[in-house]
Parts: structure tokens; C-alpha cells; sequence
């Protein structure tokens, strides 16, 4: 869910491309006035936010579950999210104002210069946020860079020693594509999820054995199934007696209810 902060920069965004559109004047709107044009286009883009902007957050949700690459559910997310946002412009009576049911011919035809709309706000919207989680994987987990402190294990330390040493032979195992700034492990049947800044992948081999290759890097098995870098750990949430580590990236990982005290100790949270 965006914040409010993230909502305002949004619909500024929004604004700023809802005058273009306006001045531009697509799809025969240009035989408007300038001022009806910039009301019509910025109503539209805001509108469409409305059903764009959930439609994106699902897609970045799927796809490390569904191990897709994420542009590919954005594409499929403005696919889905072009069918409301069309009745949406021909409610608004951009063709015509009549109040009926459009032809096969019109609504085709309709969806086609809704979704080339869509499409390119949407992907706008996607660069911005491939740019922003870059930015905080650099500034919040420069593991690579700085292997600075000894991992928390089974009994956690309260003020973690700083080792030095070589690299994690487990980082060795990431794909190039995925870089090597490692975010979390997420244990899925025999094989780990290895999430980084720049993705995830499967890699098989047990938990216990990817955390032992972990030595020296700065982090915790918060939980049965996960490994959690210390650097990545946005915030907290608590859902009762629960608590969830948020983690660069919108990940969320959960924390054994033996292990929260441990982690609290060591100045987690």
C-alpha cells in the first residue's frame, strides 16, 4: 500500500502527464478547447490511477511468487486494468456522450487507444519504481561492499562483533543477473529463494546449509524458512503476538516468536 507521501508524488506525476496529454490533444481531442482538454485529460489520467496503480502493486506481489519477471506481470496488470478504465472514458463520453452499450467495433477500437494510454503512463510509473528501489538497496544494503558484522546465530549476540574475512561462498551461487546484494532467503521445499536487489531465483540446496555459506554477512534466520540480511530490514509490523520484518523491496518476512526477543535484544527493532 503507498504511502501518502508516495500518493502525492504520484498524482503530481499524474497532473504533470495529464497536461501534456492536453497539449498534445490525442484522439481527435485536439478539436477541443484547450481548457476543456486539459480538464478532460487530467480527470482521465487521475482516474485512471484508481485502477492502475492497485493493478501494479499486485504485479511487483506476484512475481517472485509466480518467478516471472516483473515486467511481464506489469504488461499483464495494465492489460487487466484497460477494461474498467475504458467504461470508465466511454462513460465519460469521450465518444459521443450517448448513454448505450458500444458496438464490438467501437469498444475494440476504444480499448486499443485506452490501453496505448495506459501502457505508457504505466511504464512510467514502473521505471520510477525500478529507480527508487535501486536507490534504497544502495543506500540500505551495501553488503557487497562492507562485510562489517558477524552473523547473528541460533543464540544472538546483543552487540554483534565486526569480522573480516572473504565474501560468503553462498554468494557465489547468485546468477550474475542477480548481482550479489543479498536482501533474503526464503525456504521453498527443497530449494532457497535467493532475493536480491535486482531480483530472485531458486537455488536448490537446504536452508540449514545456504545459512551455514552466510558466515560473515550480517544477518539472522529470523524463522524457519527465512534468512533475513540485517541491512535490509526497513521496519516492523506486528499483527498481534506476530511481528513481520518489512525488507527492501516490499518483501515482508516472518519472525518465530523464539527468536523476536533475541532480535529485539540485538537492536533489530
Amino acid at each position: 500500500m503507498p504511502s501518502a507521501r508516495q500518493i502525492l508524488i504520484d498524482l503530481t506525476i499524474l497532473i504533470v502527464i495529464g497536461v501534456a496529454m492536453a497539449l498534445i490533444g490525442p484522439f481527435g481531442s485536439f478539436r477541443a478547447s484547450f481548457a476543456w482538454r486539459l480538464v478532460y485529460w487530467c480527470g482521465v489520467i487521475v482516474a485512471g490511477y484508481a485502477f492502475y496503480r492497485p493493478a501494479g502493486s499486485i504485479a511487483a506481489w506476484l512475481s517472485p511468487r509466480l518467478q516471472v519477471p516483473e515486467w511481464t506481470m506489469w504488461v499483464a496488470a495494465c492489460v487487466a486494468g484497460t477494461v474498467p478504465m475504458s467504461a470508465v472514458v466511454w462513460l465519460t463520453g469521450w465518444h459521443g456522450g450517448t448513454m448505450r452499450m458500444p458496438s464490438l467495433e467501437e469498444a475494440v477500437a476504444l480499448y486499443g487507444q485506452v490501453l496505448v494510454i495506459g501502457t505508457i503512463v504505466t511504464m512510467i510509473f514502473f521505471l520510477i519504481a525500478q529507480q527508487q528501489r535501486a536507490r534504497r538497496a544502495l543506500a540500505s544494503v551495501d553488503i557487497e561492499a562492507s562485510p562489517v558484522a558477524a552473523p547473528l546465530p541460533a543464540s544472538l549476540p546483543a552487540s554483534p562483533a565486526p569480522p573480516s574475512g572473504p565474501a560468503a561462498p553462498f554468494l557465489d551461487r547468485l546468477p550474475p543477473r542477480l548481482g550479489r546484494v543479498l536482501i533474503a532467503l526464503e525456504m521453498e521445499d527443497h530449494y532457497v529463494r535467493a532475493h536480491t536487489a535486482s531480483g530472485s531465483d531458486l537455488i536448490l540446496m537446504r536452508m540449514r546449509d545456504a545459512v551455514a555459506e552466510l558466515d560473515g554477512m550480517d544477518g539472522a534466520q529470523v524463522h524457519r524458512s527465512w534468512w533475513v540480511a540485517r541491512a535490509a530490514v526497513t521496519g516492523v509490523r506486528r499483527e498481534g503476538r506476530n511481528l513481520r520484518l518489512t525488507l527492501t523491496g516490499g518483501l515482508e518476512a516472518p519472525v518465530a516468536r523464539g527468536k523476536a526477543a533475541e532480535l529485539e535484544a540485538a537492536g533489530w527493532f
